[in-house]
């Protein structure tokens, strides 16, 4: 792993089951989390995917691409466009920062709207571990 590597985009689905159940198993009881008419009354077109789902696919992302042996250290995201049911997120990420067993990678999820998520997270792998790209299915 060098600094400048790119890794695999992943492409994310973003559907109302995933938005609702994000927030009911974070626990994240909003009602724009899960009530389309609330949402509206509170000027978004529709419910939106809260930070912790987000926060989740970010550590789903960088696990999946970076292997099993990479151990999440620090996950520091920023919200920008909201994610609604039928949008797309594509989650990309590049090396920042290689030193010895730890590597910072910068983190963008996209969609129509923007960018969604944007944040790095630095990650450990243990002694005589290897971080492998995993291939996009």
């Amino acid at each position: 792993m060098s600094v400048g590597d790119e890794l695999a985009p992943l492409t994310i689905p973003v559907t109302r089951t995933l938005i609702v159940s994000g927030a009911v198993a974070s626990r994240d009881f909003q009602d724009v989390h899960h009530d389309t008419e609330a949402a509206r009354a509170k000027g978004s077109p529709d419910i939106f995917m809260n930070i912790l789902t987000t926060n989740g696919l970010v550590g789903r992302y960088i696990t999946e691409r970076l292997g099993p042996h990479a151990q999440l250290r620090k996950v520091a995201i920023r919200l920008g466009a909201p994610n609604h049911p039928g949008d797309t997120m594509v989650l990309s990420g590049r090396v920042t920062a290689v030193d010895g067993g730890t590597a910072d990678v910068y983190v963008l999820g996209s969609n129509d709207l923007g960018h969604h998520v944007t944040g790095t997270v630095r990650v450990t792998f243990g002694p005589g571990r290897e971080p492998y790209e995993h291939p996009q299915p």
